[in-house]
């Protein structure tokens, strides 16, 4: 069943189902919020979400959809957990990020932005290497983004590669680690349980 919002972008479609789904994949307990505002005001990165995270979580509490889904907020998402600690409801609001993901990769609602591919990107190196290697980082998602072909952007990625490079903030072979084959199995239990 479908409900029209009227909002401030004018008619919109509520779907409730959207709401319980959320509610079911998390298990985040969305329904005790009461939008006290404490998860924004602790976020490191609400200035530079299109939504803070209070009104994201309005919106999945009204089931709207598509303006959810549509969001970069949950995209950069740093799942740092301030939200979810200074929460007086013990709302895991990280988890729910984590659901608005799969959804979105599931419905196919990444193609209005990069983000969605620097996360697949970012994630793939983790299961590789165990941890972030900066350096694969940054060539495989310039190289499957295109963005290595945008030559009037080379001269300064260059620059700025070199810069990081010469301060030791970029190393060229990736560290080792101990524990790789449990992160592999982490990563293995899960696309297994996502299908």
């Amino acid at each position: 069943m479908t409900v029209r919002l009227i909002s401030e972008r004018g008619t919109e479609s509520a779907d409730p189902a959207f709401t319980q789904e959320v509610l079911g994949a998390s298990a985040a307990h969305l329904e005790r919020c009461y939008q006290c505002q404490a998860c924004s005001s602790g976020c490191a990165f609400a200035y530079i979400f299109d939504y803070a995270p209070h009104q994201l979580l309005r919106m999945v509490q009204l089931g709207l959809k598509d303006r959810v889904l549509e969001s970069k907020t949950y995209w950069l998402c740093a799942s740092c957990e301030t939200c979810a600690t200074r929460c007086p409801n013990d709302i895991e609001i990280v988890q729910i990020m984590d659901t608005l993901r799969h959804i979105a990769f599931r419905e196919g609602y990444t193609k209005q932005t990069p983000l969605p591919l620097f996360h697949r990107t970012f994630l793939g190196g983790v299961k590789s290497y165990g941890k972030v290697f900066e350096l694969m980082l940054i060539l495989r998602y310039m190289l499957t983004s295109r963005d290595i072909f945008k030559l009037s952007e080379l001269p300064n990625n260059m620059k700025m590669g070199f810069n990081m490079f010469s301060r030791g903030k970029l190393a060229v072979l990736p560290d080792k680690i101990k524990g790789r084959a449990n992160i592999k199995r982490i990563f293995q239990q899960t696309e297994k349980k996502n299908g």
